[in-house]
């Protein structure tokens, strides 16, 4: 039987060869202690700057200025992500990935310093994610780039819904800890997300592969010209990575979830915590379902269908006075970001070749940036304008007029059917 005429196998038989790869698992543990770390230290600066920014400011105020943290972020990511998709194509990326982590380390321990000062002044708290998003700019690139080293490519699409798993598992568990951990104090939070940076640097250290990409000719602007001229004339990734740069920007209510905590729901920082976790319960039980049972068959379809259900379920969120029909909402949210997320990341790493894959994480990580951090931004702007609930509905419905705008534009990615 020739080799393209051979069946796929059992997804249960995937899974468990996924397992036996040591390498890739170590790596999906670095990924998942650092992404806790990361939601730890979120829900940390989210809850001190909004509660910094109400000893003087009113409830639209203070929500516009969380929204600069996202900003701040952006800024970095948007200035440095094109050098660091071009880095990861020629360094060793697992190097990379453990610099960026202690730059991380570091970032949390100035953190940890401010908190323990009192009440610091809130354009320190700014600079320090500033660096925090330039350490992220090239950890991005790296990580997406190196997970497909250290895998066989019929493993790739399952290994895509690891990486998934790992994200969202840590997302339940980190905005839970981090809102725990601020009820102690926000020192807590930031020490507990310092160890676990650490902790994904020595998981990282351990790992024995090649992940050192064949080396390309050509200067630094030749190539990274070579990786945006590939997303642009690749029609399925360039409406991939752009559906989620557009729908999560209008979409997001994440930077709105201290202001429904506080002043809208009145449920603390305890219902703060269970807020951030509900996006990601609803987006880990899709991932687990998805890490044993793949989608087969009309792939865009499906995703197109969840980016919309995305932006239905915020607008019940935003209107919603209820705590139990916010945390439904937004577990809704979630499990439907969850299928878009595993059908663009499959899709893109797929069509794209590994020499390509850092150029091609990178241009990807910036619009997942710009959907989240500057994503961020947009909704304290749409907060001071609308108040909170008119940002979160207006932008419920602005995601569900991007999915038929790039349903339309986009008949390749509309038609996507194996992933395969």
């Amino acid at each position: 039987m020739d080799q393209t005429d051979t069946p796929p196998a059992p997804p249960l038989n995937e899974t468990a060869a996924l397992l036996r790869h040591r390498p890739y698992m170590l790596f999906w543990a670095a990924k998942f202690t650092s992404v806790l770390a990361v939601q730890i230290q979120a829900v940390a600066i989210a809850w001190q700057v909004y509660a910094l920014a109400r000893l003087t400011s009113g409830v639209r105020e203070a929500a516009f200025i969380v929204g600069m943290i996202g900003l701040a972020q952006f800024v970095a990511l948007l200035a440095l992500t094109l050098n660091a998709g071009e880095t990861a194509d020629r360094h060793d990326r697992r190097r990379i990935m453990m610099i960026s982590l202690s730059v991380e380390v570091l970032c949390a321990g100035g953190l940890l310093l401010l908190a323990r000062a009192g009440h610091p002044q809130l354009w320190p708290i700014i600079a320090i994610a500033l660096v925090f998003g330039a350490a992220r700019a090239f950890f991005s690139p790296a990580s997406g780039a190196m997970g497909p080293m250290l895998v066989p490519r019929e493993l790739l699409p399952k290994a895509v819904a690891w990486n998934s798993l790992a994200w969202q598992s840590a997302s339940i568990f980190g905005p839970a800890l981090g809102g725990i951990l601020c009820a102690v104090s926000a020192q807590t939070a930031y020490a507990g997300a310092l160890i676990l940076f650490s902790v994904s640097i020595l998981l990282l250290a351990l790992i024995r592969a090649n992940t050192q990409p064949t080396l390309q000719p050509g200067s630094r602007a030749e190539l990274i010209k070579e990786g945006l001229v590939y997303v642009w004339t690749n029609k399925i990734v360039l409406g991939a990575i752009s559906l989620d740069l557009f729908a999560v920007l209008l979409g997001g209510a994440t930077a709105l979830l201290p202001v429904y905590a506080k002043d809208i729901l009145h449920v603390g920082a305890e219902g703060f915590g269970i807020l951030r976790t509900a996006p990601a319960i609803g987006a880990s039980a899709v991932a687990i379902l998805l890490a044993f049972v793949s989608i087969r068959r009309r792939a865009g379809l499906f995703m197109f269908a969840s980016v919309a259900l995305f932006g239905l379920a915020t607008i019940v969120f935003g209107l919603s006075k209820l705590l139990w029909l916010s945390v439904a909402a937004l577990a809704v949210l979630g499990a439907a970001d969850m299928v878009s997320v595993y059908i663009r990341q499959t899709l893109v790493q797929i069509v794209t070749p590994d020499v390509m894959r850092g150029r091609v994480s990178a241009v990807s990580g910036l619009f997942i940036g710009a959907s989240n951090e500057l994503g961020e931004f947009e909704s304290g702007v749409a907060a001071r304008l609308l108040g909170p609930i008119g940002a979160a509905v207006f932008g419920g419905v602005g995601a569900i007029i991007v999915t038929g705008l790039w349903a339309s534009w986009f008949p390749a990615l509309r038609k996507a059917d194996r992933l395969a």
